[in-house]
C-alpha cells in the first residue's frame, strides 16, 4: 500500500519536500511509515519525541495501523503567536479565519458582541522586536489546513464546555508578519467578565499545544522555527 506523508516547518526544510510517498506492507503502522520516510532523507527526519502524528487530520499514536492511500501528517511542536488588516469577515464566517491578509480585530469583536453578554474580551498577539536576546526582523507563519481550522473549533467546544460563554471568534495569520503587526485575534463574549478572560487565556494556551500552526523567527544573523522544532537549533 502507499501512504503520503505531509511535512511542515523544520521537517519540511530538512526533507526539502512538502510530502513524501512511501510503499508499505499491509498492516504497517505510523511508526513504520516514519521509519521509511526517514530513510529517504539525508540524516533522517529526526522526529524525536516531540512530533505529533495525524492520519487523515485526526491525531493518532505511533502504533496506529495505516490503510492504503492514508495521509499521515508529521506535526512538529506548534507555536502560538502574535495578531493588522483583514477588513470585515467572509460572508460564510462562523468561528475561524486563517488568512494571509492583515487582520482587523474590530469585526471579530463585533461578531461576538450580543445583547445577552455583558463582557467581551479581545486578545491580540503582536510581533515584538526582540526574543531571547535576539533582534527580531519579522515572523513567518505556516498552517496545516484544514486541520488547523478543525482543531481550533475543537478548542472552542472545550471552552464552551468549561465556561458559560457566548460567541467565540478566532483569526490567525499565515505568511510574513512584521514587527508591530497582529498575527492572532481571539474574541470571547460572555455574560460575566471572569469566564471571558479565563476562556480567552485557555484558548491561547491550548492553541500552542494542538493546533498545527508554526512560527519561524527571522532575526539579525539567522532564522529559527519556534517551539523546539525537530531538526532546528535549540539554542
Amino acid at each position: 500500500m502507499q501512504v503520503t506523508i505531509r511535512l511542515f516547518a523544520g521537517l519540511r526544510e530538512r526533507a526539502k519536500a512538502n510530502s513524501l510517498t512511501v510503499t508499505l506492507n499491509d498492516g504497517a503502522t505510523v511508526q513504520d511509515a516514519i521509519d521509511a520516510a526517514s530513510a529517504m532523507v539525508t540524516g533522517g527526519l529526526q522526529t524525536r519525541g516531540h512530533t505529533m502524528l495525524a492520519v487523515n487530520r485526526e491525531y493518532v499514536t505511533a502504533d496506529h495501523v495505516l490503510k492504503d492511500r492514508d495521509e499521515l501528517a508529521l506535526i512538529p511542536p506548534v507555536s502560538g503567536g502574535s495578531v493588522g488588516i483583514q477588513t470585515g469577515l467572509p460572508e460564510n464566517f462562523q468561528n475561524v479565519l486563517i488568512t494571509a491578509d492583515p487582520l482587523d480585530p474590530e469585526p471579530l469583536t463585533r461578531h461576538v458582541t450580543t445583547d445577552e453578554d455583558g463582557a467581551v474580551v479581545t486578545f491580540l498577539g503582536i510581533t515584538r522586536n526582540n526574543n531571547v536576546g535576539r533582534d527580531v526582523d519579522y515572523l513567518e507563519y505556516e498552517a496545516y489546513r484544514p486541520m488547523a481550522d478543525e482543531q481550533i473549533n475543537v478548542i472552542i467546544d472545550e471552552m464552551k464546555a468549561k465556561w458559560e460563554i457566548g460567541r467565540v471568534a478566532v483569526a490567525h495569520r499565515t505568511g510574513r508578519v512584521d514587527v508591530g503587526e497582529t498575527s492572532m485575534v481571539v474574541a470571547v463574549g460572555a455574560p460575566h467578565r471572569n469566564p471571558a478572560f479565563e476562556a480567552a487565556l485557555y484558548f491561547v494556551d491550548r492553541l500552542k499545544e494542538v493546533v498545527p500552526i508554526w512560527k519561524k523567527e527571522y532575526f539579525k544573523g539567522g532564522e529559527v522555527w519556534i517551539g523546539e522544532t525537530p531538526g532546528s537549533d535549540p539554542s
